[in-house]
């Protein structure tokens, strides 16, 4: 009597966000079973946190081609493919339906806490890559798992840990202890005790990128309301003031992203917003009143805020990756190969080379960050980016080289230039007539803070 054959152990994807329930689609499509672990109650949890902001991609760009097949054969059509969803929308009209076509292959409440190789800790080399991946799960109710897996595609994305106020990149003497006075979420101002927490109080918005400027639009938006009008916002930078602080404006060629920087531009320039530059927060203290004082590492002290609302980006956990060998860029925790592509110390151009399976691979043969995760801590990451990663990536994994390799990615341009790391200085850096960033101007899209029914496109913060 021959032996039976043991099943062969899917492709574990962590996260059930657009681009991990993406990877399972594209893994599906080419015959391997994925296992997609989700740490929360449902698919597209983290986007559910933020529900009520709206992305500046419109629905053409945040749907995952192989995932719309998939979709299309369940009855499911594609909403309008030139309106802005908001993150509830992606979620309830596009991740949670995908998730169910993918049915018993997505699991919930299943937090990765582990990954490794079966009896092989980081040290050991031998016969490493002929063992399968084990990746360590822990439950809603507290229970263990241990599942093996053929390979671990990571997108669980930088959502769970926010960047600190501090300057240094460490939380701010007292930022701790004033939690209780402190947020790293875009507030929804819709929501009224939420409204009443920030309506007519002096609010500090910490940072400069899409979610700063959805803050500060949305608390201008409050201060022109008639339950907000002394809504007062101090905008707090660590680098300088210049046109090209607010994006591209009407030369990006994502238009909603350009009116994005342009509402907060206007919120400055109609002194809803006082802007604060240079500005490196060392400490958060209380002053007799309980209101927070922001401290500068150069010894300057901004006058009392109520609120804070710091927005100065994510970074990746590893921890739960810390006994498989990766290959990580020392400054932004992004592979290797795609780092440079992706440097904010160099561009900020939306224009990134196409990359795939091999930019994306580590030492760990097998093993891949996608999404959000990929990029580490740089921002500017755009959903489209993430399925091709996925899509590349899922063909290596099916021995198909040719299509694995032939990636193309075009991704809309921001229409500015200039390292961010440059963040004392006003201006940044020129760049000629044919830079990276030379383009012709789109129509520019109004952007408001209303209803879901009104709004127009307002930003993302995961820069989908």
């Amino acid at each position: 009597m021959s032996t039976p054959t043991a099943p062969v152990p899917p492709v574990v994807v962590i996260g059930a966000g657009p681009i991990g329930l993406a990877a399972a689609a594209h893994l599906a499509e080419r015959g391997i079973t994925p296992l997609v672990l989700e740490a929360g109650p449902a698919a597209g949890t983290a986007v559910h946190e933020w529900a009520h902001v709206r992305l500046f991609s419109t629905w053409s760009e945040v749907v995952d081609p192989t995932a719309e097949k998939l979709l299309a054969a369940t009855g499911w059509s594609k909403p309008d493919a030139s309106t802005y969803p908001s993150g509830g929308d992606w979620v309830e009209q596009y991740l949670r339906p995908l998730a169910d076509a993918l049915g018993e292959r997505v699991r919930y409440g299943a937090r990765v806490t582990g990954v490794s190789r079966a009896g092989r800790d980081r040290i050991v080399d031998a016969d490493r890559d002929t063992q399968p991946f084990v990746v360590h799960v822990q439950r809603g109710d507290g229970r263990e798992e241990r599942i093996l897996a053929t390979a671990v595609i990571d997108a669980s994305g930088t959502w769970s840990l926010p960047s600190p106020a501090g300057g240094s990149g460490l939380p701010a003497l007292g930022e701790r202890s004033a939690a209780d006075r402190l947020t790293y979420r875009v507030p929804d101002l819709r929501d009224p005790a939420m409204r009443t927490r920030y309506a007519g109080k002096r609010t500090a918005v910490l940072g400069s990128g899409s979610s700063a400027f959805t803050a500060l639009a949305s608390l201008a938006d409050l201060a022109h309301s008639q339950d907000g009008m002394e809504t007062k916002t101090v905008w707090v930078l660590r680098r300088g003031l210049s046109d090209a602080t607010f994006g591209g404006g009407e030369a990006d060629e994502l238009p909603a992203r350009g009116a994005l920087g342009l509402a907060a531009k206007a919120a400055v320039r109609d002194g809803h917003a006082e802007a604060v530059t240079g500005f490196r927060t060392e400490a958060v203290e209380r002053d007799t009143d309980g209101r927070l004082i922001l401290v500068a590492e150069d010894g300057r002290r901004l006058p009392p805020v109520d609120e804070i609302i710091v927005l100065t980006g994510f970074r990746p956990d590893l921890s739960p990756l810390s006994e498989v060998r990766l290959r990580l860029d020392e400054r932004l925790e992004a592979p290797v190969a795609l780092a440079p592509l992706i440097d904010p110390n160099q561009h900020s151009c939306g224009t990134v080379y196409p990359h795939g399976h091999r930019e994306l691979s580590h030492p760990e043969s097998g093993l891949y960050l996608v999404g959000m995760k990929s990029y580490g801590r740089a921002p500017t990451f755009l959903a489209m980016t993430g399925y091709e990663q996925v899509r590349s990536v899922a063909a290596a994994l099916a021995g198909d080289t040719d299509a694995a390799d032939h990636v193309e990615l075009v991704l809309p341009e921001t229409g500015v230039c200039g390292g961010s790391g440059l963040f004392d200085t006003a201006d940044p850096p020129e760049t000629g007539a044919a830079g990276c960033c030379a383009t012709s101007a789109p129509v520019p899209v109004r952007i408001t803070t209303g209803t879901p029914d009104t709004a127009a496109a307002s930003g993302s913060c995961c820069g989908a």
